[in-house]
């Protein structure tokens, strides 16, 4: 298994090869397609890009699985062994009540993180993101003691929890969760570990209180923006119902069973005026949440967003496939209703360096102690903060170099 984060490609005799990537990525997997391509080796596509984008992945691949790929990948292997691979291989959401563990021997070894999976699908379906298109509506869970086994038997101290929303949306999933952190604790898995959830996260206190002794040290929520206006625009019901006003009631509840709080804010959305940004840019900085991570509202394949911009003829690059490199949320990718794309940069410029500078940075560590008293959480945070202020000015240098 090659990994482009951590080592070039280098062609390599094969049978079969497939490839996975992100929007970002997709061109670059186009690339080493065609060079199998020309000598005969068939290749076959999966992830969450070539399922919402069949029509364009099988130009450049003779295979595609779309949705996830468990249930489908033993026919891949089967039809491929009698000289008979189809197009196109629907998997599905599968049944996670015995799933596959993963071959980590195969993942590269400079990962600080291992990752780990209990649940998924999401019923919320916001408008900007692609999770419900790829694991569907309905929220499916694995058992506990499955969860457990497999934590006891990753090596790395550090984990991710990956699910889009750990604690789930009901009593059950709640339940279930809650069996997860106790089963940690009871078993000594001695983990340090972060996950990402809903804001509802915050609602259970015998949840977050397991969830600390269990060794999670960071969690992301998805906070999107600080204005009722900004939450309807992006139809994030969830946060609307909870009310602004329990956001900071979340983050200190969060806090103070010794978890960071990583809020996830989206700038560019179609209300937004300069004076907004700025108002949002200040809250990031001043709310209480631990790490800020910032992006563009960006039009992914696969969700309705990307499919009404398209239609309104305001996305910015549409020269697919060698556009979507530009799709990786870091740039402005559409039109919006109140700012020009370039005002909307500039301002961004601005207001990135001012949430990213050592001054907020060590500012946001040294609460972050204060409100968790726990030294992990904070090291978690700091090198957080400083890895997405890492991402904006890396990214501002590439534009720069470009010309732009």
């Amino acid at each position: 298994m090659i990994d482009e984060n951590w080592e070039s490609f280098t062609y390599q005799e094969a049978d079969l090869v497939g490839l996975t990537a992100f929007t970002a990525s997709a061109n670059r997997a186009y690339e080493i397609a065609a060079i199998y391509r020309r000598k005969n080796i068939p290749v076959i596509m999966g992830g969450i890009h070539a399922s919402t984008c069949y029509v364009e992945a099988i130009k450049h691949v003779d295979a595609v699985v779309l949705g996830e790929a468990e249930k489908a990948w033993p026919k891949v292997l089967a039809d491929f062994e009698s000289g008979q691979l189809k197009s196109r291989y629907e998997g599905g959401w599968s049944d996670l009540s015995n799933a596959t563990w993963p071959r980590r021997d195969l993942f590269h070894p400079s990962y600080l993180f291992s990752s780990i999976q209990t649940s998924r699908g999401c019923p919320l379906d916001c408008e900007f993101c692609s999770v419900t298109s790829f694991n569907g509506r309905r929220y499916r869970r694995r058992p506990p003691e499955q969860v457990l086994d497999e934590v006891a038997a990753i090596p790395q101290k550090l984990l991710f929890f990956v699910d889009d929303n750990i604690i789930g949306y009901d009593q059950n999933s709640r339940d279930q969760t809650l069996a997860i952190f106790k089963g940690m604790v009871k078993r000594k898995l001695n983990k340090w570990w972060m996950c990402q959830a809903s804001l509802n996260f915050a609602d259970d206190e015998e949840v977050l209180a397991w969830a600390g002794r269990a060794g999670c040290k960071m969690v992301v929520l998805g906070l999107e923006a600080e204005e009722v206006s900004a939450l309807n625009e992006v139809h994030k019901q969830l946060n609307i119902q909870r009310g602004i006003k329990f956001y900071k009631q979340a983050y200190r509840r969060i806090q103070r069973a010794g978890i960071a709080v990583v809020g996830a804010f989206i700038f560019g959305l179609d209300g937004d005026t300069p004076e907004t940004l700025r108002r949002r840019a200040n809250y990031v900085i001043r709310c209480g949440v631990d790490v800020m991570q910032t992006t563009y509202l960006t039009p992914m394949p696969g969700t309705r967003l990307f499919d009404r911009l398209y239609h309104e003829g305001r996305l910015l690059f549409t020269d697919f496939p060698k556009d979507w490199e530009r799709y990786d949320m870091t740039e402005v990718t559409y039109r919006p209703k109140k700012l020009a794309p370039r005002r909307l940069a500039q301002i961004m410029r601005s207001l990135n360096q001012r949430m990213y500078s050592w001054p907020v940075i060590i500012y946001k560590a040294l609460a972050t102690f204060f409100q968790t008293r726990d030294f992990v959480s904070t090291v978690f945070a700091l090198y957080s903060n400083m890895n997405y202020g890492g991402v904006w000015r890396k990214k501002t240098m590439i534009k720069y170099l470009r010309g732009r």
